[in-house]
Protein backbone atom coordinates (compact mmCIF):
# COMPACT_ATOMS: atom_id res chain seq x y z
CA UNK A 1 0.00 0.00 0.00
CA UNK A 2 1.14 3.53 -0.67
CA UNK A 3 0.15 6.96 0.59
CA UNK A 4 1.23 10.16 -1.17
CA UNK A 5 3.29 12.61 0.90
CA UNK A 6 1.39 15.55 2.36
CA UNK A 7 2.40 19.03 1.26
CA UNK A 8 3.07 21.88 3.65
CA UNK A 9 -0.13 23.56 2.48
CA UNK A 10 -2.07 20.38 3.21
CA UNK A 11 -0.61 20.12 6.71
CA UNK A 12 -1.65 23.68 7.44
CA UNK A 13 -5.14 22.91 6.18
CA UNK A 14 -5.37 19.81 8.36
CA UNK A 15 -4.24 21.72 11.42
CA UNK A 16 -7.42 23.76 11.25
CA UNK A 17 -9.74 20.77 11.14
CA UNK A 18 -11.80 19.81 14.17
CA UNK A 19 -10.87 16.60 15.94
CA UNK A 20 -14.30 15.21 16.85
CA UNK A 21 -14.64 11.50 16.21
CA UNK A 22 -17.57 10.02 14.31
CA UNK A 23 -19.77 8.09 16.74
CA UNK A 24 -22.50 5.46 16.47
CA UNK A 25 -24.98 8.21 17.35
CA UNK A 26 -23.71 10.28 14.41
CA UNK A 27 -24.18 7.37 12.02
CA UNK A 28 -27.66 6.65 13.39
CA UNK A 29 -28.72 10.26 12.71
CA UNK A 30 -27.16 10.56 9.28
CA UNK A 31 -30.47 10.44 7.39
CA UNK A 32 -31.76 13.49 9.30
CA UNK A 33 -28.65 15.66 9.67
CA UNK A 34 -27.85 17.98 6.77
CA UNK A 35 -24.32 19.27 7.44
CA UNK A 36 -22.55 16.06 6.43
CA UNK A 37 -22.98 12.69 4.71
CA UNK A 38 -21.59 9.90 6.88
CA UNK A 39 -22.98 6.72 5.35
CA UNK A 40 -23.43 5.07 2.01
CA UNK A 41 -27.08 5.64 1.11
CA UNK A 42 -27.31 8.93 3.08
CA UNK A 43 -28.51 6.89 6.06
CA UNK A 44 -28.03 3.21 6.87
CA UNK A 45 -31.55 2.45 5.61
CA UNK A 46 -30.34 3.49 2.12
CA UNK A 47 -33.31 5.74 1.33
CA UNK A 48 -30.97 8.26 -0.35
CA UNK A 49 -33.31 11.05 0.69
CA UNK A 50 -32.33 14.47 1.99
CA UNK A 51 -34.63 16.59 4.22
CA UNK A 52 -33.03 19.71 2.72
CA UNK A 53 -35.53 21.84 0.81
CA UNK A 54 -33.53 25.03 0.14
CA UNK A 55 -32.92 23.70 -3.36
CA UNK A 56 -36.33 23.16 -4.93
CA UNK A 57 -38.28 22.93 -8.17
CA UNK A 58 -38.33 26.70 -8.61
CA UNK A 59 -34.68 27.55 -7.98
CA UNK A 60 -32.83 24.40 -9.11
CA UNK A 61 -32.20 26.17 -12.44
CA UNK A 62 -29.81 28.40 -10.47
CA UNK A 63 -27.62 25.48 -9.33
CA UNK A 64 -24.04 26.32 -10.36
CA UNK A 65 -20.71 24.44 -10.44
CA UNK A 66 -18.64 25.19 -7.30
CA UNK A 67 -15.57 23.10 -8.10
CA UNK A 68 -14.39 20.03 -9.96
CA UNK A 69 -11.74 17.53 -8.94
CA UNK A 70 -9.92 15.25 -11.37
CA UNK A 71 -9.02 11.74 -10.30
CA UNK A 72 -6.02 12.11 -12.57
CA UNK A 73 -3.66 9.78 -14.34
CA UNK A 74 -4.65 6.99 -16.69
CA UNK A 75 -6.66 5.10 -14.07
CA UNK A 76 -10.14 5.93 -15.28
CA UNK A 77 -12.68 3.21 -16.14
CA UNK A 78 -15.98 3.14 -14.20
CA UNK A 79 -16.50 5.54 -11.28
CA UNK A 80 -19.43 4.23 -9.20
CA UNK A 81 -18.58 5.79 -5.85
CA UNK A 82 -20.65 7.84 -3.40
CA UNK A 83 -18.81 10.61 -1.52
CA UNK A 84 -18.61 10.83 2.28
CA UNK A 85 -18.56 14.37 3.73
CA UNK A 86 -17.40 15.16 7.26
CA UNK A 87 -15.54 17.90 9.10
CA UNK A 88 -14.83 19.98 6.02
CA UNK A 89 -13.51 17.03 4.00
CA UNK A 90 -14.96 14.90 1.20
CA UNK A 91 -13.74 11.32 0.92
CA UNK A 92 -14.18 9.69 -2.48
CA UNK A 93 -13.08 6.28 -3.69
CA UNK A 94 -12.12 5.67 -7.31
CA UNK A 95 -11.31 2.92 -9.77
CA UNK A 96 -8.31 0.68 -9.08
CA UNK A 97 -8.85 0.94 -5.30
CA UNK A 98 -7.93 4.57 -4.67
CA UNK A 99 -9.23 6.97 -2.02
CA UNK A 100 -8.99 10.78 -1.99
CA UNK A 101 -9.51 13.36 0.76
CA UNK A 102 -10.67 16.72 -0.68
CA UNK A 103 -11.24 20.12 0.96
CA UNK A 104 -14.96 20.72 0.38
CA UNK A 105 -14.59 24.51 0.29
CA UNK A 106 -11.92 24.64 -2.39
CA UNK A 107 -11.89 21.24 -4.11
CA UNK A 108 -8.16 20.87 -3.38
CA UNK A 109 -6.64 17.48 -2.61
CA UNK A 110 -5.57 16.93 1.00
CA UNK A 111 -4.19 13.43 0.54
CA UNK A 112 -4.49 10.37 -1.67
CA UNK A 113 -4.18 6.66 -0.92
CA UNK A 114 -3.46 4.29 -3.78
CA UNK A 115 -3.62 0.55 -3.10
CA UNK A 116 -0.78 -1.41 -4.65
CA UNK A 117 -2.82 -4.13 -6.32
CA UNK A 118 -1.10 -7.42 -7.10
CA UNK A 119 -0.97 -9.04 -10.51
CA UNK A 120 -3.79 -11.45 -11.24
CA UNK A 121 -6.78 -9.76 -9.60
CA UNK A 122 -10.09 -11.07 -10.98
CA UNK A 123 -12.73 -8.34 -10.89
CA UNK A 124 -15.89 -9.43 -12.65
CA UNK A 125 -17.39 -6.16 -13.80
CA UNK A 126 -14.79 -3.42 -14.06
CA UNK A 127 -12.21 -2.11 -11.58
CA UNK A 128 -14.73 0.00 -9.68
CA UNK A 129 -15.22 0.92 -6.02
CA UNK A 130 -18.58 2.05 -4.63
CA UNK A 131 -17.54 4.05 -1.59
CA UNK A 132 -16.03 4.34 1.86
CA UNK A 133 -17.24 4.26 5.48
CA UNK A 134 -16.25 6.56 8.34
CA UNK A 135 -16.10 5.92 12.09
CA UNK A 136 -14.02 7.30 14.94
CA UNK A 137 -10.96 8.89 13.36
CA UNK A 138 -10.79 6.35 10.55
CA UNK A 139 -11.98 6.13 6.97
CA UNK A 140 -12.44 2.59 5.60
CA UNK A 141 -12.66 1.09 2.14
CA UNK A 142 -12.17 -2.21 0.33
CA UNK A 143 -9.79 -3.18 -2.47
CA UNK A 144 -9.98 -5.31 -5.59
CA UNK A 145 -7.66 -7.90 -4.04
CA UNK A 146 -10.30 -8.54 -1.35
CA UNK A 147 -8.79 -6.52 1.50
CA UNK A 148 -10.29 -4.02 3.92
CA UNK A 149 -8.16 -1.00 4.81
CA UNK A 150 -8.54 1.48 7.68
CA UNK A 151 -6.85 4.87 7.20
CA UNK A 152 -6.50 7.82 9.52
CA UNK A 153 -9.01 10.26 8.07
CA UNK A 154 -6.76 13.29 8.67
CA UNK A 155 -3.47 11.98 7.29
CA UNK A 156 -4.24 8.93 5.13
CA UNK A 157 -1.85 6.78 7.17
CA UNK A 158 -2.72 3.06 7.34
CA UNK A 159 -4.20 2.08 10.71
CA UNK A 160 -4.82 -1.55 9.78
CA UNK A 161 -5.13 -3.70 6.66
CA UNK A 162 -7.04 -7.00 6.74
CA UNK A 163 -7.63 -9.79 4.24
CA UNK A 164 -11.29 -10.57 3.51
CA UNK A 165 -10.61 -13.53 1.21
CA UNK A 166 -8.09 -14.95 -1.28
CA UNK A 167 -8.16 -12.97 -4.53
CA UNK A 168 -6.43 -15.83 -6.36
CA UNK A 169 -9.61 -17.89 -5.93
CA UNK A 170 -11.70 -15.19 -7.61
CA UNK A 171 -12.67 -13.08 -4.59
CA UNK A 172 -12.65 -9.30 -4.72
CA UNK A 173 -14.38 -6.46 -2.87
CA UNK A 174 -16.13 -3.42 -4.35
CA UNK A 175 -18.93 -2.36 -1.97
CA UNK A 176 -18.97 0.43 0.59
CA UNK A 177 -18.62 -1.05 4.09
CA UNK A 178 -21.43 -0.70 6.66
CA UNK A 179 -20.73 0.24 10.30
CA UNK A 180 -23.12 -0.64 13.14
CA UNK A 181 -22.33 -0.48 16.87
CA UNK A 182 -18.58 -0.36 16.35
CA UNK A 183 -18.54 -3.26 13.89
CA UNK A 184 -17.48 -2.78 10.27
CA UNK A 185 -19.52 -5.17 8.14
CA UNK A 186 -18.57 -6.31 4.65
CA UNK A 187 -19.69 -8.68 1.93
CA UNK A 188 -17.59 -10.08 -0.90
CA UNK A 189 -17.49 -10.13 -4.69
CA UNK A 190 -16.61 -12.86 -7.18
CA UNK A 191 -19.84 -14.73 -7.87
CA UNK A 192 -18.72 -15.76 -11.37
CA UNK A 193 -15.77 -17.74 -9.98
CA UNK A 194 -17.42 -20.37 -7.81
CA UNK A 195 -16.63 -18.57 -4.59
CA UNK A 196 -18.92 -18.63 -1.52
CA UNK A 197 -20.75 -15.48 -0.51
CA UNK A 198 -20.13 -14.34 3.04
CA UNK A 199 -20.81 -11.47 5.42
CA UNK A 200 -18.05 -10.56 7.89
CA UNK A 201 -18.01 -8.27 10.93
CA UNK A 202 -14.83 -6.80 12.40
CA UNK A 203 -14.00 -4.55 15.29
CA UNK A 204 -13.75 -1.16 13.59
CA UNK A 205 -10.90 -0.01 15.81
CA UNK A 206 -8.65 -3.06 15.51
CA UNK A 207 -9.84 -4.87 12.39
CA UNK A 208 -10.10 -8.13 14.33
CA UNK A 209 -12.75 -10.55 13.07
CA UNK A 210 -15.83 -10.87 15.32
CA UNK A 211 -18.13 -13.06 13.24
CA UNK A 212 -18.59 -14.53 9.79
CA UNK A 213 -21.73 -15.73 8.05
CA UNK A 214 -21.40 -17.71 4.82
CA UNK A 215 -24.66 -17.49 2.91
CA UNK A 216 -24.76 -20.88 1.13
CA UNK A 217 -26.28 -23.80 3.04
CA UNK A 218 -23.85 -26.30 4.49
CA UNK A 219 -21.15 -23.79 5.38
CA UNK A 220 -20.49 -23.00 9.04
CA UNK A 221 -20.19 -19.48 10.43
CA UNK A 222 -17.91 -18.26 13.20
CA UNK A 223 -18.25 -16.09 16.30
CA UNK A 224 -15.28 -14.76 18.27
CA UNK A 225 -12.89 -17.26 16.73
CA UNK A 226 -15.05 -20.38 17.18
CA UNK A 227 -17.52 -22.18 14.94
CA UNK A 228 -21.06 -20.97 15.34
CA UNK A 229 -24.06 -22.35 13.43
CA UNK A 230 -24.42 -23.93 10.01
CA UNK A 231 -26.12 -21.88 7.33
CA UNK A 232 -29.32 -23.73 6.41
CA UNK A 233 -29.31 -27.53 6.30
CA UNK A 234 -26.66 -29.52 4.48
CA UNK A 235 -27.88 -30.76 1.06
CA UNK A 236 -31.46 -29.67 1.67
CA UNK A 237 -31.54 -27.68 -1.57
CA UNK A 238 -28.14 -28.47 -3.19
CA UNK A 239 -27.10 -31.79 -4.74
CA UNK A 240 -23.83 -33.49 -3.85
CA UNK A 241 -20.89 -31.17 -3.17
CA UNK A 242 -21.99 -28.24 -5.37
CA UNK A 243 -22.73 -26.18 -2.25
CA UNK A 244 -18.98 -25.99 -1.64
CA UNK A 245 -18.60 -23.68 -4.65
CA UNK A 246 -22.15 -22.35 -4.59
CA UNK A 247 -21.68 -18.64 -5.32
CA UNK A 248 -24.10 -16.24 -3.65
CA UNK A 249 -21.63 -13.34 -3.47
CA UNK A 250 -22.74 -10.52 -1.16
CA UNK A 251 -21.19 -8.00 -3.49
CA UNK A 252 -23.40 -4.94 -3.01
CA UNK A 253 -23.17 -4.70 0.77
CA UNK A 254 -26.16 -4.27 3.07
CA UNK A 255 -28.53 -1.96 4.89
CA UNK A 256 -29.38 -1.66 8.58
CA UNK A 257 -32.89 -1.41 9.98
CA UNK A 258 -32.60 0.17 13.43
CA UNK A 259 -36.26 -0.50 14.27
CA UNK A 260 -35.71 -4.27 14.19
CA UNK A 261 -31.93 -4.19 14.81
CA UNK A 262 -31.37 -6.17 11.62
CA UNK A 263 -28.73 -6.18 8.92
CA UNK A 264 -30.21 -6.95 5.51
CA UNK A 265 -27.87 -8.35 2.88
CA UNK A 266 -28.68 -9.59 -0.59
CA UNK A 267 -26.98 -12.60 -2.12
CA UNK A 268 -25.91 -13.13 -5.72
CA UNK A 269 -26.36 -15.84 -8.32
CA UNK A 270 -25.72 -19.48 -7.48
CA UNK A 271 -22.72 -21.03 -9.21
CA UNK A 272 -22.61 -22.21 -11.90
CA UNK A 273 -25.30 -20.40 -13.90
CA UNK A 274 -26.42 -23.75 -15.37
CA UNK A 275 -29.47 -24.56 -13.19
CA UNK A 276 -29.73 -28.09 -14.60
CA UNK A 277 -26.29 -28.96 -13.28
CA UNK A 278 -27.18 -27.58 -9.83
CA UNK A 279 -30.14 -29.96 -9.73
CA UNK A 280 -28.04 -32.90 -10.94
CA UNK A 281 -30.27 -33.09 -14.02
CA UNK A 282 -33.18 -34.49 -11.99
CA UNK A 283 -36.77 -33.23 -11.80
CA UNK A 284 -37.26 -30.72 -8.98
CA UNK A 285 -39.35 -31.93 -6.04
CA UNK A 286 -40.87 -29.21 -3.88
CA UNK A 287 -38.14 -26.78 -2.79
CA UNK A 288 -35.20 -29.19 -3.12
CA UNK A 289 -33.73 -27.36 -6.09
CA UNK A 290 -33.92 -23.85 -4.62
CA UNK A 291 -30.15 -23.57 -3.97
CA UNK A 292 -30.48 -21.61 -0.74
CA UNK A 293 -29.51 -18.95 0.15
CA UNK A 294 -28.42 -17.72 -3.30
CA UNK A 295 -30.52 -15.02 -5.02
CA UNK A 296 -32.02 -14.10 -1.65
CA UNK A 297 -32.35 -11.39 0.97
CA UNK A 298 -31.14 -12.28 4.48
CA UNK A 299 -31.99 -10.68 7.80
CA UNK A 300 -28.92 -11.01 10.05
CA UNK A 301 -28.35 -10.32 13.74
CA UNK A 302 -25.60 -7.64 13.80
CA UNK A 303 -24.25 -8.83 17.14
CA UNK A 304 -23.39 -12.41 16.22
CA UNK A 305 -24.12 -13.00 12.53
CA UNK A 306 -27.00 -15.41 13.04
CA UNK A 307 -29.63 -15.46 10.27
CA UNK A 308 -33.02 -14.20 11.45
CA UNK A 309 -34.96 -14.74 8.23
CA UNK A 310 -34.58 -15.17 4.51
CA UNK A 311 -36.58 -14.39 1.40
CA UNK A 312 -35.50 -15.90 -1.91
CA UNK A 313 -36.51 -13.85 -4.93
CA UNK A 314 -35.46 -16.38 -7.59
CA UNK A 315 -35.34 -20.02 -6.40
CA UNK A 316 -33.49 -22.41 -8.77
CA UNK A 317 -32.10 -19.29 -10.43
CA UNK A 318 -30.94 -19.82 -14.03
CA UNK A 319 -30.58 -16.37 -15.63
CA UNK A 320 -27.99 -14.64 -13.38
CA UNK A 321 -30.70 -12.77 -11.49
CA UNK A 322 -28.64 -11.83 -8.42
CA UNK A 323 -30.63 -10.99 -5.30
CA UNK A 324 -28.16 -8.38 -4.04
CA UNK A 325 -30.20 -5.24 -4.68
CA UNK A 326 -30.62 -2.94 -1.70
CA UNK A 327 -33.45 -3.49 0.77
CA UNK A 328 -34.92 -0.17 1.91
CA UNK A 329 -37.18 0.34 4.94
CA UNK A 330 -40.24 2.58 4.52
CA UNK A 331 -43.66 3.11 6.10
CA UNK A 332 -46.66 2.18 3.99
CA UNK A 333 -49.76 4.36 3.69
CA UNK A 334 -51.52 2.35 6.42
CA UNK A 335 -48.63 2.99 8.82
CA UNK A 336 -47.10 -0.50 8.53
CA UNK A 337 -43.33 -0.82 8.53
CA UNK A 338 -42.18 -2.46 5.31
CA UNK A 339 -39.11 -3.22 3.22
CA UNK A 340 -38.89 -2.62 -0.52
CA UNK A 341 -36.43 -4.04 -3.00
CA UNK A 342 -36.32 -3.86 -6.80
CA UNK A 343 -34.86 -7.13 -7.99
CA UNK A 344 -32.67 -7.91 -10.95
CA UNK A 345 -35.38 -10.36 -12.08
CA UNK A 346 -37.70 -7.45 -12.96
CA UNK A 347 -40.07 -7.56 -9.97
CA UNK A 348 -40.42 -4.94 -7.21
CA UNK A 349 -40.98 -6.67 -3.86
CA UNK A 350 -42.53 -5.44 -0.62
CA UNK A 351 -41.63 -7.44 2.51
CA UNK A 352 -42.57 -7.40 6.18
CA UNK A 353 -39.95 -5.59 8.30
CA UNK A 354 -40.20 -7.97 11.27
CA UNK A 355 -39.60 -11.29 9.55
CA UNK A 356 -38.93 -10.63 5.87
CA UNK A 357 -42.12 -12.38 4.81
CA UNK A 358 -43.61 -11.64 1.41
CA UNK A 359 -46.26 -8.91 1.15
CA UNK A 360 -46.49 -8.08 -2.57
CA UNK A 361 -44.60 -8.03 -5.86
CA UNK A 362 -45.07 -5.93 -8.98
CA UNK A 363 -43.32 -6.07 -12.37
CA UNK A 364 -41.41 -2.84 -13.00
CA UNK A 365 -39.95 -3.61 -16.45
CA UNK A 366 -41.77 -4.59 -19.61
CA UNK A 367 -42.18 -7.95 -21.35
CA UNK A 368 -40.86 -10.23 -18.58
CA UNK A 369 -40.55 -13.75 -20.04
CA UNK A 370 -38.90 -16.00 -17.43
CA UNK A 371 -41.91 -15.96 -15.06
CA UNK A 372 -45.65 -15.63 -15.57
CA UNK A 373 -45.99 -13.84 -12.24
CA UNK A 374 -45.41 -14.19 -8.49
CA UNK A 375 -47.68 -16.41 -6.38
CA UNK A 376 -49.21 -15.56 -3.00
CA UNK A 377 -46.14 -16.87 -1.13
CA UNK A 378 -43.68 -14.80 -3.16
CA UNK A 379 -42.40 -17.66 -5.34
CA UNK A 380 -42.19 -17.08 -9.09
CA UNK A 381 -44.59 -18.89 -11.40
CA UNK A 382 -41.98 -20.08 -13.87
CA UNK A 383 -42.34 -20.06 -17.62
CA UNK A 384 -40.25 -23.21 -17.88
CA UNK A 385 -40.08 -22.92 -21.66
CA UNK A 386 -37.97 -19.78 -21.05
CA UNK A 387 -35.33 -21.58 -18.96
CA UNK A 388 -32.08 -22.14 -20.89
CA UNK A 389 -31.84 -25.79 -21.94
CA UNK A 390 -29.87 -28.63 -20.38
CA UNK A 391 -26.61 -29.08 -22.35
CA UNK A 392 -26.34 -32.70 -21.23
CA UNK A 393 -29.49 -33.39 -23.23
CA UNK A 394 -28.07 -31.88 -26.41
CA UNK A 395 -27.50 -34.36 -29.21
CA UNK A 396 -23.93 -33.21 -29.79
CA UNK A 397 -23.07 -32.71 -26.12
CA UNK A 398 -22.70 -28.99 -26.75
CA UNK A 399 -24.84 -26.11 -25.65
CA UNK A 400 -28.40 -26.48 -24.47
CA UNK A 401 -31.44 -24.89 -26.08
CA UNK A 402 -31.13 -21.13 -26.53
CA UNK A 403 -33.97 -18.89 -25.33
CA UNK A 404 -34.65 -15.17 -25.51
CA UNK A 405 -35.22 -13.99 -21.96
CA UNK A 406 -36.35 -10.67 -20.45
CA UNK A 407 -34.84 -9.02 -18.52
CA UNK A 408 -31.24 -9.64 -19.51
CA UNK A 409 -28.74 -10.99 -16.99
CA UNK A 410 -27.73 -7.38 -16.25
CA UNK A 411 -31.18 -7.05 -14.79
CA UNK A 412 -34.30 -4.99 -14.75
CA UNK A 413 -32.26 -3.21 -12.09
CA UNK A 414 -28.63 -3.97 -11.41
CA UNK A 415 -26.45 -2.46 -8.66
CA UNK A 416 -27.53 1.16 -9.25
CA UNK A 417 -29.33 2.28 -6.08
CA UNK A 418 -32.88 3.60 -6.04
CA UNK A 419 -34.16 6.39 -3.78
CA UNK A 420 -37.27 6.75 -1.60
CA UNK A 421 -38.83 10.15 -0.95
CA UNK A 422 -40.55 10.63 2.39
CA UNK A 423 -42.24 13.63 0.77
CA UNK A 424 -43.80 12.00 -2.29
CA UNK A 425 -43.85 8.48 -0.75
CA UNK A 426 -42.56 7.10 -4.05
CA UNK A 427 -39.53 5.00 -4.96
CA UNK A 428 -37.42 6.22 -7.86
CA UNK A 429 -36.02 3.12 -9.53
CA UNK A 430 -33.31 3.22 -12.23
CA UNK A 431 -34.10 0.35 -14.60
CA UNK A 432 -33.26 -0.94 -18.08
CA UNK A 433 -35.42 -2.46 -20.78
CA UNK A 434 -33.40 -5.20 -22.45
CA UNK A 435 -33.38 -8.94 -23.05
CA UNK A 436 -30.85 -11.61 -23.93
CA UNK A 437 -30.24 -14.72 -25.94
CA UNK A 438 -28.98 -17.19 -23.33
CA UNK A 439 -27.94 -20.84 -23.41
CA UNK A 440 -26.23 -23.27 -21.04
CA UNK A 441 -22.91 -24.99 -21.70
CA UNK A 442 -20.96 -27.82 -20.03
CA UNK A 443 -18.77 -26.55 -17.18
CA UNK A 444 -16.66 -27.91 -14.33
CA UNK A 445 -15.17 -26.03 -11.40
CA UNK A 446 -11.55 -24.91 -11.44
CA UNK A 447 -10.24 -22.66 -8.68
CA UNK A 448 -9.74 -19.09 -9.86
CA UNK A 449 -11.42 -19.68 -13.24
CA UNK A 450 -14.77 -18.39 -14.48
CA UNK A 451 -17.57 -20.78 -13.47
CA UNK A 452 -20.52 -19.81 -15.65
CA UNK A 453 -21.71 -22.69 -17.81
CA UNK A 454 -23.69 -20.27 -19.95
CA UNK A 455 -23.38 -18.00 -22.97
CA UNK A 456 -25.39 -14.88 -23.72
CA UNK A 457 -25.90 -11.83 -25.90
CA UNK A 458 -27.76 -8.77 -24.59
CA UNK A 459 -30.17 -6.95 -26.92
CA UNK A 460 -32.26 -3.79 -26.46
CA UNK A 461 -36.04 -4.21 -26.53
CA UNK A 462 -36.90 -0.83 -28.03
CA UNK A 463 -35.34 1.36 -30.69
CA UNK A 464 -35.62 4.67 -28.87
CA UNK A 465 -34.52 3.89 -25.30
CA UNK A 466 -33.00 1.37 -22.89
CA UNK A 467 -32.73 3.28 -19.60
CA UNK A 468 -35.90 4.05 -17.68
CA UNK A 469 -36.17 5.88 -14.36
CA UNK A 470 -39.54 4.93 -12.86
CA UNK A 471 -41.48 6.50 -10.00
CA UNK A 472 -43.18 3.57 -8.24
CA UNK A 473 -45.89 3.65 -5.58
CA UNK A 474 -44.89 0.80 -3.22
CA UNK A 475 -48.45 0.50 -1.94
CA UNK A 476 -49.93 -0.40 -5.31
CA UNK A 477 -47.04 -1.02 -7.68
CA UNK A 478 -48.35 1.73 -9.94
CA UNK A 479 -45.70 3.45 -12.05
CA UNK A 480 -46.56 7.15 -11.66
CA UNK A 481 -44.13 8.33 -14.33
CA UNK A 482 -41.23 7.12 -16.43
CA UNK A 483 -38.19 9.05 -17.65
CA UNK A 484 -36.68 7.35 -20.69
CA UNK A 485 -33.01 7.49 -21.67
CA UNK A 486 -31.34 6.26 -24.85
CA UNK A 487 -28.40 4.56 -23.09
CA UNK A 488 -28.74 2.23 -20.10
CA UNK A 489 -29.01 3.84 -16.68
CA UNK A 490 -26.17 2.65 -14.46
CA UNK A 491 -25.86 5.20 -11.63
CA UNK A 492 -27.54 6.01 -8.33
CA UNK A 493 -30.56 8.20 -7.64
CA UNK A 494 -31.19 10.79 -4.90
CA UNK A 495 -34.46 12.40 -3.79
CA UNK A 496 -34.89 15.58 -1.72
CA UNK A 497 -37.54 17.33 0.33
CA UNK A 498 -37.31 20.12 -2.23
CA UNK A 499 -39.25 17.89 -4.61
CA UNK A 500 -36.26 16.91 -6.73
CA UNK A 501 -34.88 13.63 -8.05
CA UNK A 502 -31.23 13.65 -9.17
CA UNK A 503 -29.91 11.09 -11.66
CA UNK A 504 -26.99 10.87 -14.09
CA UNK A 505 -26.82 9.33 -17.55
CA UNK A 506 -24.07 7.55 -19.53
CA UNK A 507 -24.27 10.41 -22.01
CA UNK A 508 -22.75 12.60 -19.28
CA UNK A 509 -25.84 14.56 -18.22
CA UNK A 510 -26.45 15.07 -14.51
CA UNK A 511 -30.14 15.89 -14.18
CA UNK A 512 -32.69 17.14 -11.66
CA UNK A 513 -36.26 15.96 -12.27
CA UNK A 514 -39.60 16.94 -10.74
CA UNK A 515 -40.44 14.20 -8.21
CA UNK A 516 -44.17 14.34 -9.07
CA UNK A 517 -44.04 14.42 -12.86
CA UNK A 518 -40.55 13.41 -14.01
CA UNK A 519 -40.14 16.70 -15.87
CA UNK A 520 -36.51 17.68 -16.41
CA UNK A 521 -35.78 20.90 -14.48
CA UNK A 522 -31.97 21.19 -14.71
CA UNK A 523 -29.09 19.46 -16.46
CA UNK A 524 -25.30 19.75 -16.50
CA UNK A 525 -22.89 18.02 -18.92
CA UNK A 526 -20.11 16.41 -16.88
CA UNK A 527 -17.94 15.32 -19.79
CA UNK A 528 -18.19 11.57 -19.15
CA UNK A 529 -20.90 9.07 -18.31
CA UNK A 530 -22.37 9.35 -14.81
CA UNK A 531 -22.52 5.98 -13.05
CA UNK A 532 -21.84 7.40 -9.58
CA UNK A 533 -24.14 8.17 -6.68
CA UNK A 534 -25.19 11.78 -5.92
CA UNK A 535 -25.31 13.37 -2.46
CA UNK A 536 -26.36 16.72 -1.03
CA UNK A 537 -25.50 18.65 2.14
CA UNK A 538 -25.65 22.13 3.65
CA UNK A 539 -22.53 24.25 4.08
CA UNK A 540 -22.34 27.87 5.31
CA UNK A 541 -26.10 28.22 4.83
CA UNK A 542 -26.05 27.01 1.20
CA UNK A 543 -27.09 23.69 -0.29
CA UNK A 544 -24.47 21.69 -2.20
CA UNK A 545 -24.79 18.67 -4.51
CA UNK A 546 -21.97 16.34 -5.59
CA UNK A 547 -21.62 13.45 -8.01
CA UNK A 548 -18.70 11.54 -9.51
CA UNK A 549 -18.53 11.20 -13.29
CA UNK A 550 -16.68 8.49 -15.22
CA UNK A 551 -18.19 6.00 -17.68
CA UNK A 552 -17.62 2.29 -17.16
CA UNK A 553 -18.97 -0.61 -15.13
CA UNK A 554 -20.48 -3.81 -16.49
CA UNK A 555 -22.31 -2.43 -19.54
CA UNK A 556 -19.30 -1.78 -21.82
CA UNK A 557 -17.72 -5.06 -20.69
CA UNK A 558 -20.70 -7.44 -20.79
CA UNK A 559 -23.35 -5.56 -22.75
CA UNK A 560 -23.28 -7.39 -26.10
CA UNK A 561 -25.25 -5.46 -28.73
CA UNK A 562 -25.95 -2.76 -26.14
CA UNK A 563 -22.22 -2.26 -25.54
CA UNK A 564 -21.74 -1.70 -29.28
CA UNK A 565 -24.57 0.84 -29.23
CA UNK A 566 -22.84 2.97 -26.57
CA UNK A 567 -19.19 2.43 -27.53
CA UNK A 568 -18.86 6.11 -28.46
CA UNK A 569 -19.10 7.20 -24.80
CA UNK A 570 -15.90 8.59 -23.28
CA UNK A 571 -14.27 7.50 -20.05
CA UNK A 572 -13.35 10.05 -17.41
CA UNK A 573 -12.83 10.67 -13.72
CA UNK A 574 -14.18 13.85 -12.15
CA UNK A 575 -15.93 14.82 -8.94
CA UNK A 576 -18.38 17.62 -9.68
CA UNK A 577 -19.72 19.77 -6.84
CA UNK A 578 -22.52 22.29 -7.30
CA UNK A 579 -23.97 24.98 -5.04
CA UNK A 580 -27.06 27.13 -4.87
CA UNK A 581 -25.76 30.61 -3.96
CA UNK A 582 -27.71 32.35 -1.20
CA UNK A 583 -28.57 35.27 -3.44
CA UNK A 584 -30.12 32.91 -5.98
CA UNK A 585 -32.02 30.70 -3.53
CA UNK A 586 -35.07 32.98 -3.65
CA UNK A 587 -34.71 33.93 -7.30
CA UNK A 588 -37.35 32.74 -9.73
Amino acid sequence: MQRLMLTAVTLLSLAGLASAEVTEEDLAKDATTVGDVLTNGMGRGLQRYSPLETLNKTNVKNLLPAWGFSLGGEKQRGQESQPIVYDGVMYITASYSRLYAIDIKTGKELWQFDARLPEGILPCCDVINRGAAIYGDNIYFGTLDARLVALNRKTGDVVWNKKIANYKEGYSYTAAPLIVNGLIITGNSGGEFGIVGEVQARDAKTGELVWTRPVIEGHVGSYKGKDSSMTGTLNATWPGDLWKTGGGATWLGGSYDADTDTLVFGTGNPAPWNSHLRNAGKPVEGNKGDNLYAASRLGINPENGEIKWHFQTTPREGWDFDGVNEVVPFISKDGTKRFATADRNGFFYVLNREDGKFVAAYPFVKNITWAKGIDETGRPIYAEENRPGDPSSAADGGKGQQVFSVPSFLGGKNWMPMAYSQKSELFYVPSNEWGMDIWNEPISYKKGAAYLGAGFTIKPLFEDYIGSLKAIDPNSGEIKWEYKNAAPLWGGVMATAGGLVFVGTPEGEFKALDDETGEELWSFQTGSGVVGQPITWEQDGEQYVSVISGWGGAVPLWGGEVAKKVNYLNQGGMVWTFRLPKQLALAK
